[in-house]
């Protein structure tokens, strides 16, 4: 690898499976320290010794304000800064009709895809801004762009996602301070099976082909777009909602 993130602390959040874990992995081989959060402490952990020294875990509900405190506060005393944070942690409904969502669900949506970004966003912001900038990543969708019938709530919630990105962007720029928002295509990750309804070979087909490039997303495809926006190869890459999608978008 070629280090090109060698020196910088990546807080990565829902980083102990799916796209998170590609993304640690490969920010870790890239020569990051990476602050493993996830809501599953067990797997966090397993992950973090994984991959290595570079690697701290730490248990964090990121709806919860005291656990983003928390969760900042373990990767300055574990590296003494931040440089790139992931609100990569995301939840979704079954894929069904939207009057079919109950209300517990619905806030959940909120609280995981759009508070979270909020919470770590007031927490990490103080010390982005000592260091003289920063880059922050928001794990969107392309449900937030180009929505799919039966994921209606969580299709609002990924394009809350995607006008966060961008008006944080406007507004952080004079701190330095990058942010964008990643866009994947259905991949394969835990949640599969809820954007589909139900995990059947007809209905894989049917999402790949969807997907001009005739397959879905994997972690290794997110991480690949992660490295790049974190890296300085994108210093003047700001505000932008980048297509992970196979052209799926199109």
């Amino acid at each position: 690898m070629s280090g090109r993130l060698e020196g910088k602390t990546a807080i990565i959040t829902g980083g102990a499976a799916g796209f998170g874990e590609g993304i640690a992995r490969k920010y870790a081989q890239e020569g990051a320290a990476v602050i493993i959060a996830d809501l599953n402490g067990v797997a966090a952990q397993n992950l973090a010794e994984d991959i290595g020294d570079s690697a701290y875990a730490i248990e964090t509900d990121v709806t919860v304000r005291s656990d983003v405190k928390a969760m900042v506060a373990h990767a300055m005393e574990r590296t003494g800064r931040v440089d790139i944070v992931v609100n990569n942690a995301g939840y979704t409904h079954r894929n069904c009709p939207m009057a079919q969502v109950d209300e517990n669900n619905f806030d959940r949506i909120l609280e995981v895809n759009a508070k979270a970004i909020y919470l770590t966003t007031l927490e990490v912001l103080p010390e982005l801004e000592k260091q003289g900038g920063g880059v922050i990543i928001n794990t969107a969708s392309t449900a937030g762009i180009r929505p799919r019938p039966g994921l209606t709530w969580y299709n609002a919630s990924k394009g809350w996602v995607i006008t966060a990105t961008k008006s944080m962007a406007v507004e952080l720029a004079p701190q330095n301070i990058r942010v964008n928002a990643l866009c994947p295509v259905a991949g394969e990750t835990g949640m599969l099976e809820l954007f589909m309804g139900e995990d059947t070979p007809e209905k894989r087909q049917q999402f790949r082909d969807s997907i001009p490039l005739g397959r879905l997303s994997k972690p290794e495809d997110v991480a690949s777009a992660a490295l790049w926006l974190a890296s300085e190869e994108a210093q003047f890459i700001t505000g932008v909602a980048l297509e992970v999608d196979g052209g799926r978008t199109i």
